[in-house]
């Protein structure tokens, strides 16, 4: 079938439902523009037979629906209607939250029903139930339309009737500030925590510390109580700080400053933001440095001779001073006896996004420290695989990219949960990219795939990446029974008879490959090129980190991701051949 994607941006749903309707032989293209006439022009050049809305924010041209099936994926339960729909969800502290896909009307969400799934709504935050839950549950009622709905003549959508009593739903405006703001004196942290939650990752709470207008983004609950005036920032850790609260605590792990005028800001480390951006800075430098089992970017813990680090990095980035810290943790984990295995985790949201881009624009010189962070991180790649002595486990968990999709690969094995979506490229950002990938990315796939995966600019999920031999197995993609799997995998590698003999094999295949080329010299080729691009201020890269980091759209669709009739344009081609 012929599948028209109309959406906001190429985010992980857009991805996620792009790739597994490409695994089923539907032929897709995407249209990312808000204009009316390009999205008709979409529509006419791809003569599409369902246009599927997986992540819209304007409405659908009445000329495009009155004539198309056009159906809108929206992350609310039946009958829920408007903008805020998680938002409102988490702030009510509801217990079961759903998705409903509807066909686009004149009336934004009151289309007709053709589907709707509910899940438990975890205590979490908005981007972390969107990125699991949403997309699953999204994903799950697309393939039903495809594979029931559509072939089944008798099947018809259902208007919205809110007069049905099974209909819990209602509309909702779009949640605005003074819905979320937060009383220090009378909210509990359970309370606080709840509304950031709602409103991560955008738009964050408007708050204000030391007369800093500020929008607040990642908390976590500390349970101990300080006796101290509620607000109050105690201390911190990682970059995150921890406020007081009156019944105990809580951490804030990103910051940004509200706009001024024309000026605009970008999220970073809470302390980041206080030193460089506060005009009050100052009135800070005391603040020290406090223990926490609760806010800890990296995490160990060992069993069964197994290692379990997590690294959870504020949505995936790793900064200089990130990878240095992970750096430190391997090495010391490779001098400890009792570990026969080391298993990267990741994060809890992504599995790593390489280098931290935001904390790039935010420095004084980003091309130096572009550089800084690009070294760090192909440290830490260096160590894994030159980490001889034990037998290393990448578990792909959660989504992955650029260099963070490339770190597995320096693993002796890559366990992924089912249907995580990895972006092994660089060049959506204008670089060549390092962290060996000109090593480790043939040696798993070959030199054809590989050029193909990194020019390509597409995601892949983890079936296809198994596929290809970027992944050793992928596991259930339900989260508890990945891990349980993952824990006997990781397991049965350290009780391994064969264990030494893996370990010897690994070793002798390291001196082989360094025999044939050294190790450094791919390093010394991809830093090469990308000093070359991170000195040049007219390169591409600083104008697509820029756009990133302050989050301004292109308005248009990139040609990747327009679908293109191979054949077709094969026997135009020859056509044009024949007549020359």
């Amino acid at each position: 079938m012929k599948i028209l994607l109309f959406a906001s941006a190429y985010n992980g749903m857009c991805q996620r439902m792009h790739k597994e309707l490409e695994e089923e032989n539907h032929r897709v293209s995407i249209e990312l523009s808000s204009n009316e006439n390009q999205m008709l022009r979409a529509v006419e050049e791809f003569q599409p037979e369902l246009i599927l809305c997986p992540f819209l924010k304007h409405a659908v041209p009445e000329r495009i629906w009155r004539h198309h099936l056009c159906l809108i994926i929206h992350p609310g339960i039946e009958g829920d209607r408007g903008p805020s729909s998680l938002d409102w969800a988490i702030q009510s502290k509801v217990t079961t939250w759903g998705v409903t896909l509807l066909q686009a009307d004149a009336e934004m969400d009151a289309g007709d029903i053709w589907d709707t799934q509910q899940f438990d709504l975890r205590e979490a935050s908005k981007a972390s139930l969107y990125r699991r839950e949403v997309i699953s549950t999204a994903v799950s009622m697309v393939k039903n339309l495809l594979h029931h709905s559509l072939l089944d003549s008798h099947f018809k959508p259902r208007p919205l009737d809110y007069d049905n009593p099974y209909v819990k739903g209602q509309f909702l405006p779009l949640m605005r500030q003074d819905s979320r703001q937060i009383n220090w004196a009378q909210d509990t942290t359970e309370i606080i925590v709840r509304k950031i939650n709602a409103a991560d990752s955008f738009p964050g709470v408007l708050d204000t510390i030391a007369g800093n207008a500020v929008h607040l983004f990642g908390a976590k609950a500390e349970p101990r109580f300080h006796n101290a005036p509620p607000g109050k920032i105690l201390g911190h850790r990682d970059g995150a700080i921890c406020r007081a609260t009156i019944d105990g605590s809580v951490w804030i792990r990103q910051l940004k400053m509200a706009q001024k005028g024309e000026q605009r800001f970008f999220k970073l480390a809470s302390m980041q933001v206080i030193k460089q951006q506060f005009d009050n800075a100052d009135s800070f430098s005391e603040l020290k440095a406090i223990p926490s089992a609760v806010q800890n970017d990296i995490k160990v813990q060992i069993l069964g001779g197994v290692a379990y680090i997590t690294f959870d990095f504020y949505n995936g980035a790793m900064n200089t001073e990130q990878c240095h810290e992970l750096l430190a943790h391997l090495r010391e984990l490779r001098e400890n006896p009792e570990v026969r295995v080391i298993t990267l985790m990741g994060g809890d949201e992504f599995w790593s996004n390489g280098i931290h881009l935001n904390c790039i624009q935010a420095a004084a010189d980003p091309a130096r420290e572009s550089w800084r962070n690009i070294n760090a991180i192909d440290d830490v790649v260096q160590e894994l695989i030159n980490m001889t002595n034990k037998l290393t486990v990448a578990a792909l968990r959660n989504n992955a990219g650029a260099g963070g999709a490339i770190m597995p690969l320096a693993c002796d094995k890559v366990f992924a949960r089912d249907r995580v979506v990895l972006n092994p490229h660089y060049i959506t950002m204008g670089l060549f990219g390092s962290e060996y990938w000109t090593y480790l990315l043939p040696r798993r796939v070959g030199t054809t795939k590989a050029k193909e995966l990194t020019e390509s600019g597409l995601p892949l999920l983890a079936v296809k990446a198994h596929k290809f031999g970027m992944v050793d197995k992928v596991l259930c993609e339900e989260w508890n029974v990945y891990h349980t799997l993952l824990q006997q995998e990781c397991e049965s590698l350290a009780a391994n008879e064969n264990f030494f003999r893996l370990v010897e094999r690994k070793q002798q295949t390291r001196l082989q490959d360094e025999s044939e080329r050294p190790l450094e010299s791919y390093r010394h080729n991809e830093l090469q090129k990308m000093k070359a691009i991170f000195d040049n201020p007219q390169s591409t890269y600083h104008h697509l980190r820029y756009n990133f980091v302050y989050k301004i759209s292109c308005n248009q669709t990139p040609a990747r991701l327009v679908y293109r009739d191979m054949e077709m344009e094969k026997m135009e081609s020859d056509k044009v051949a024949e007549s020359a």
